[in-house]
């Protein structure tokens, strides 16, 4: 995954964690506004989060966060 979507998906984590607290999930779906306006950094985001970690649909943000951070 790209460096400029790992730091969205960070902030993106960071934000959901705020608003609901360290027990939130999230879908890949969340780094992205309502609209296929980026489809190759969408098949990015889901070929990380389904092929390449074999993630459910719903995973904790905090989760993810730490995944991602381990990659930087």
């Amino acid at each position: 995954m790209r460096a400029s979507l790992k730091q969205k998906a960070i902030v993106v984590c960071d934000s959901k964690i705020a608003q609901k607290g360290e027990g939130v999930g999230l879908s890949f779906y969340a780094f992205f506004a309502n609209k296929n306006d980026n489809p190759e950094l969408l098949m990015e985001a889901a070929r990380w989060w389904i092929e390449t970690h074999k993630l459910d649909h719903f995973e904790k943000a905090i989760k993810i966060k730490g995944m991602v951070e381990a990659e930087l």
